[in-house]
C-alpha cells in the first residue's frame, strides 16, 4: 500500500467518524434517546453513498485508487455504525424491549438495502 493511500484512508476515516458523531448528536436532541434514530440514519445514508460512489467509481477511470481508497474503504468505513447497531439490537433485546429489537433490525436492513439501490440508481441516471 502506498503512502498516498493510507493517508486518504486515515484522513476519510477521521472525516466519516466526525460526520457519524455529528449526526447521532443532532438525532439524539432532535429525536430522543428512546430509539436509535442516529445509528439508522447514519447506516441509511451511508449505504446509499457507498451504492452512489460504487458505480461512479467504476464508470468512471478518472478516479485514482486514493480517492476510492479515502472515500470507501475511509469514510464510509468511519461512517457507517453497523458494529453499533448490532449492540442496540441485543441491548433493546436484553432489556425486553424485543419491538423496538425488530423494529431496528428490520428499518436498518430495508431501508439500507433500499438506500443502496437508490444510490446506485442516482449514480446511473447522473451518467
Amino acid at each position: 500500500m502506498r503512502g498516498m493511500d493510507l493517508i486518504g484512508l486515515a484522513v476519510g476515516g477521521a472525516a466519516g467518524t466526525l460526520c457519524r458523531y455529528g449526526i447521532t448528536m443532532l438525532a439524539l436532541r432532535s429525536l430522543g434517546p428512546r430509539f436509535a434514530f442516529g445509528t439508522l440514519a447514519v447506516n441509511v445514508s451511508g449505504c446509499f453513498v457507498l451504492g452512489l460512489l460504487m458505480h461512479l467509481f467504476g464508470e468512471s477511470p478518472a478516479a485514482s485508487r486514493a480517492l476510492r481508497l479515502a472515500m470507501t474503504t475511509g469514510f464510509l468505513g468511519g461512517f457507517t455504525t453497523f458494529s453499533t447497531f448490532g449492540y442496540e439490537t441485543v441491548r433493546y433485546w436484553e432489556s425486553g424491549e424485543t419491538t423496538l429489537a425488530f423494529a431496528n433490525v428490520a428499518a436498518n436492513v430495508v431501508l439500507g438495502v433500499l438506500a443502496t439501490w437508490a444510490g446506485l440508481l442516482a449514480a446511473r441516471a447522473a451518467l
